[in-house]
């Protein structure tokens, strides 16, 4: 199944205008006048889904130590919006589930980045997938859920297979194309910075999307679209709605 999908996407929700992931960051988003957003999904020690994009606290927020060595009542301790700015102070790192019906409220559709810390790459899937598929209404766009780890879209195809899957490349693998056919990949997401138009051509060639992420300038995203790639995951979507 290939989703419909806007031309530029939120990255993390805005994150160049509010903290990453969080809630505030969501909502900058909408105003902005974006219609997706993207973000990260890990779990807790005690298996809750929570939204945030490292392996540990310590960039984002003040605490510090692994995500996956801490329970959600110490995580929801934390303060997620005092790094980026004064005025975010008290911003919590939210559940999947605050962010998908905060997303429903605004009526966004949402890419479901799933970012398993190591070792946990099934067992991320199947927990938040679980969640999602009990909040996300069936007569709503079903969210694009992608990841970089390949056992994590394999499980996804097995418990959420309507749902369309975007599989993430970073350093790409000389199996590239047969890892996008096992997991069913409906998009392609690649870095920008990474690829050239001959690479964006060679995944274009497999009939699939092309995102880009992090494009934060128009002019670039401009080349982008210039090359055929479907959409952009940007911090700054601002900028690139302006195009």
């Amino acid at each position: 199944m290939t989703p419909t999908l806007p031309r530029v996407i939120g990255h993390r929700g805005a994150a160049a205008h509010a903290p990453e992931n969080t809630l505030a960051s969501f909502r900058k988003a909408a105003q902005l006048g974006v219609q997706m957003v993207e973000f990260d999904v890990k779990l807790t020690r005690n298996r809750v889904p929570v939204v945030i994009h490292d392996d540990t606290l310590d960039r984002t927020t003040d605490g510090s130590g692994p995500v996956a060595n801490s329970d959600f009542a110490a995580v929801r301790m934390l303060d997620a919006g005092r790094k980026f700015a004064p005025e975010f102070r008290g911003e919590r790192i939210p559940t999947l589930d605050e962010v998908l019906t905060l997303a429903l409220e605004l009526n966004l559709a949402v890419n479901i980045e799933i970012k398993p810390c190591p070792g946990r790459e099934v067992e991320t899937a199947e927990v938040a997938l679980a969640a999602a598929l009990k909040l996300w209404p069936a007569d709503r766009p079903a969210p694009l859920v992608s990841s970089f780890a390949i056992e994590s879209l394999l499980k996804a195809r097995e418990i959420a297979p309507d749902w369309p899957r975007g599989y993430l490349i970073w350093e790409r693998p000389a199996v590239w194309a047969a890892n996008a056919d096992a997991v069913g990949a409906a998009t392609i997401n690649i870095s920008h910075e990474k690829e050239t138009a001959e690479t964006i051509a060679e995944y274009r060639a497999t009939g699939r999307p092309v995102l880009a992420y992090t494009v934060n300038e128009a002019e670039r995203a401009k080349q982008l679209f210039d090359l055929g790639v479907a959409g952009v995951f940007s911090d700054a979507p601002d900028r690139i709605l302006a195009l």
